[in-house]
């Protein structure tokens, strides 16, 4: 691999990665259901018809019907949980349930673009509460997630503030780009997914990962690399003794911009930058 000095006299740049089935096997909002059940938030049918869900996303991905179903049953599936509860159940059944769903390729090239000096974005239509500590496992260095209102009793309305799906994962990128000072041209974006195609158009460099057929027939007719991602392994099983560094600058703010605030809050973490980069393959 060829190693260069990063040049501050240039724009910053950035890596924008979807969640499922491009940095992780599966679904992340869907994988925690058994913790949920164990927890006493949702029955054993909820359980069911989330390994139901999970298979049918798994199989053939899931187009945009789809993935309205998935969010309507999800918010009203919420409706009236803890939001603090929530949060103890993933920190507790995090590394059980998602360390070992991690593509190894994913993490590497997470490593890749942090040694190169650019920004590590994780990208998910799953809840924040989810999305934000699989992005600090990852050493993300922002998250943009769907986040659902939160009543003034600590718990879910069943209501959607902003919801990180399609053309919104766009804008959101967008908008991190004018904040950040990243110069999309020289950005990469990866997903599996062709509800992402906005997101990905919105980037030099984009890449279809494990893609469902219509995002396959999207990159082959714009000539977009299609990356398969098949192994996933233990981040502590790449690295001998490897243990994940906290990360306590990871925090939410609001995403600038009219079309972010029209549609509802992005929240993302803090900033982490490097100084030698080694160039993307």
């Amino acid at each position: 691999m060829l190693c260069v000095v990063e040049n501050h006299s240039l724009p910053r740049t950035a890596a924008f990665f979807d969640l499922d089935k491009t940095v992780i096997a599966k679904s992340s909002a869907l994988t925690f259901s058994k913790s949920f059940y164990h927890g006493g938030l949702i029955n054993r049918r909820a359980v069911l018809r989330t390994a139901y869900t999970q298979f049918v996303f798994l199989a053939g991905g899931a187009d945009h019907d789809q993935m309205e179903r998935m969010r309507k049953y999800l918010s009203s599936l919420c409706k009236g949980w803890n939001v603090e509860q929530v949060k103890e159940i993933v920190a507790e059944t995090l590394h059980d349930l998602i360390d070992p769903i991690i593509y190894d390729e994913a993490a590497s090239l997470i490593e890749d673009h942090h040694t190169a000096g650019r920004d590590v974005v994780i990208v998910s239509s799953s809840g924040a509460e989810v999305v934000e500590p699989i992005g600090e496992l990852l050493g993300a260095d922002r998250v943009v997630a769907t986040r659902l209102v939160v009543g003034e009793d600590g718990c879910f309305t069943g209501e959607v503030e902003y919801y990180a799906y399609g053309p919104t994962k766009a804008e959101a990128v967008k908008d991190l780009a004018a904040s950040e000072g990243y110069d999309l041209g020289r950005c990469y974006a990866y997903s599996d997914s062709v509800t992402d195609v906005p997101m990905l158009e919105a980037v030099g460099h984009p890449y279809a990962v494990n893609p469902d057929r219509a995002l396959r027939r999207e990159a082959s007719s714009r000539g977009w690399p299609v990356l398969v991602f098949s192994r996933p392994v233990r981040l502590k099983q790449r690295i001998p003794g490897f243990t994940m560094p906290p990360r306590p600058t990871l925090l939410a703010a609001a995403a600038v911009g009219a079309a972010a605030v029209a549609a509802g809050l992005v929240w993302y973490a803090g900033r982490r930058r490097g100084t030698a980069a080694c160039a993307h393959p």
